[in-house]
């Protein structure tokens, strides 16, 4: 075992300072620090979040910000009801005390020292700094999952990301077998309206579409999510283009053999376009559980919101519940995560042989 981990010490350890040549080269001083700089930018906003998302309302409008979530010590005084924040104080002879304080008018403090309890103390604000501690506001994330049915709203966007996965699959798999191993004229240039309907914004399409989900009845409906995004370009090309390099041979021997279209889809094309299969999966999800714009306009009651439409009940006409918006961030991020860091080697392998660039 100990072995083992020297060995694997010095790989990572070998990956890490490895350079072009024996001497260090310019390229690989500019290579670490792009790097460096690549990972920074990716992750220090992501960890930014996830700290502020444990911090108070109060930690959050402090200026300047902090990075840690830290929230301030407060202390029993007899003669007061609710606990008083302590402040460090210096005196008008330099000396610095700790006083907690009762209430401020303007820019003057009313503080009292815990332990004097009779004895009221006036001080500037400027000359006091507040004591405070490392502490995590878990309410953040325990508060929306109790009080705001947030678990509803994780369960309708689960099931909306993999109806609308599957729907998507099957559908985008069917109009790119027909538009590879079928060959008939026009086939091209059915294949180039498909790529150019990539060029028409959502916000063309948004109310027709919602006219039609309306005729339909499914408005208020998580099946009026899940069905007018089934059809993508982007699936159809990412699967057509790996169904083309499917050897014709096989669906000529499948023929010989009397098997059906669909014997020949669902027995070899299928089985073959697996790793395009699984890219398009991956994506979908992502999509689907990020949407936010067509969710809102097709629901409009709360016990079908998703947790992206939920998010935005947080946010009212004259103040903007932060803390939980960000705690709730987090944890819509949490199943993205998850799921990428367990698929991310399907994304590379499919998109490479797929021939897009």
């Amino acid at each position: 075992m100990t072995a083992t981990s020297g060995l694997q010490g010095t790989s990572i350890r070998g990956f890490l300072t490895a350079r072009r040549q024996r001497n260090w080269h310019w390229t690989d001083t500019f290579t670490y620090i792009y790097l460096i700089l690549g990972l920074l930018l990716m992750f220090v906003p992501v960890v930014w979040l996830v700290l502020s998302s444990f911090k108070t309302p109060a930690g959050l409008l402090e200026f300047p910000p902090t990075f840690l979530p830290l929230g301030q010590i407060e202390a029993e005084v007899e003669g007061h009801d609710k606990p008083l924040p302590l402040f460090k104080v210096t005196m008008e002879d330099g000396s610095e005390r700790e006083l907690a304080q009762i209430r401020r008018v303007g820019i003057v403090a009313q503080m009292v020292d815990p332990a004097e309890p009779d004895v009221r103390i006036d001080v500037p604000i400027a000359n006091r700094e507040p004591i405070r501690e490392f502490r995590l506001a878990v309410e953040n994330y325990s508060k929306p999952l109790e009080r705001f049915s947030f678990l509803t709203y994780f369960k309708n966007s689960f099931v909306v990301t993999i109806a609308a996965t599957i729907v998507t699959l099957i559908i985008n798999s069917m109009a790119a077998y027909g538009l590879s191993i079928y060959e008939f004229k026009g086939r091209n240039l059915a294949m180039l309206f498909v790529i150019g309907t990539l060029m028409i914004p959502i916000t063309i399409i948004l109310v027709p579409t919602y006219l039609v989900v309306t005729q339909l009845g499914m408005i208020n409906s998580l099946w009026g999510v899940i069905l007018p995004g089934a059809a993508t370009p982007t699936g159809v090309f990412l699967l057509r283009q790996y169904m083309l390099t499917i050897p014709r041979d096989l669906i000529e021997a499948a023929r010989m053999d009397k098997a059906s279209e669909w014997s020949i889809y669902w027995k070899i094309v299928i089985p073959l376009s697996l790793p395009a299969i699984a890219v398009l999966a991956i994506f979908s999800i992502i999509w689907r559980w990020n949407d936010f714009l067509w969710p809102l306009v097709v629901l409009n009651r709360s016990e079908v919101y998703t947790l992206q439409v939920g998010l935005n009940a947080f946010q009212g006409e004259l103040d903007v519940q932060w803390h939980f918006v960000l705690a709730m961030t987090v944890v819509t991020l949490i199943p993205v995560v998850v799921v990428f860091s367990f698929l991310q080697r399907f994304i590379t392998t499919g998109i490479a042989s797929t021939g897009m660039k």
